[in-house]
């Protein structure tokens, strides 16, 4: 029995490191930058600090976005719709996550509050899985979130009891969170929530990385989904 039960345990442990080794070969095919978006921003010019990239106002409204990048994407690729939002008064901060996972790195909200105490509200959220990722993060901490936004996604858990401001956008053509799922999980948000469909967009367009697997085509230029976003997006943060 106890030449069994080494056998059993050193199967588990070889099939834990194939699973750890498989999960990190698919984690290193990530979604890089486009063309469009390097056509759009001076990637040079980004700022990086320890809390990410850093997008600063012109002219600050005292509010402050913190953005979740979508699984395997790597964050540059929200350069331009940080940009467009900064343009607008918010300082925009987009966490470097651990392996571009935004679940690895829940807490990274942090160091961007810590680290900003000119700020008076912030604004938290990001796409796909990154919006699951920042639910989390809203979840524990509603008292410090001036709102909570989704861009292709849904939370991760139940705020329907509670009322902190709550954004939905998303798109038309989305393969990979559909208007069905959209409307599945419409639920789990708070009564204070308000839904923007994005018109002939797809999930891909939320951020500039290219096509995506499993998404579905646009019918509108990957720069006017960013515009229409960065515009919906900062209309009800100012409106808070």
């Amino acid at each position: 029995m106890k030449k069994w039960g080494i056998r059993i345990l050193q199967v588990l442990v070889l099939l834990s490191v194939l699973s750890a080794s498989a999960f990190f070969i698919y984690a290193q095919f990530q979604y890089s930058p486009s063309g469009v978006l390097k056509e759009q921003v001076n990637m040079k010019e980004i700022e990086t600090g320890e809390e990410g990239l850093l997008f600063r106002p012109g002219t600050a409204n005292g509010k402050g976005v913190i953005f979740y990048q979508g699984a395997k994407v790597q964050e540059e690729a929200y350069a331009y719709l940080a940009e467009k939002l900064s343009e607008q008064g918010f300082l925009v901060v987009v966490p470097q996550m651990p392996l571009n996972f935004g679940i690895f790195g829940v807490d990274k909200a942090d160091a961007a509050i810590s680290s900003h105490p000119e700020i008076d509200q912030w604004f938290i959220g990001g796409h796909s899985l990154g919006g699951v990722a920042a639910s989390m993060y809203a979840q524990k901490h509603q008292g410090k979130m001036a709102g909570l936004y989704f861009l292709g996604s849904y939370p991760a858990s139940d705020f329907s009891e509670g009322s902190l401001p709550m954004l939905s956008i998303y798109a038309e053509n989305d393969g990979l969170a559909t208007i069905a799922d959209i409307k599945e999980n419409r639920a789990l948000f708070s009564q204070e929530s308000t839904f923007i469909e994005i018109r002939g967009g797809n999930h891909a367009q939320f951020g500039l990385y290219g096509k995506q697997k499993g998404d579905n085509a646009a019918d509108i230029a990957p720069i006017d989904q960013q515009n229409q976003v960065a515009e919906a997006l900062g209309s009800w943060m100012s409106s808070r």
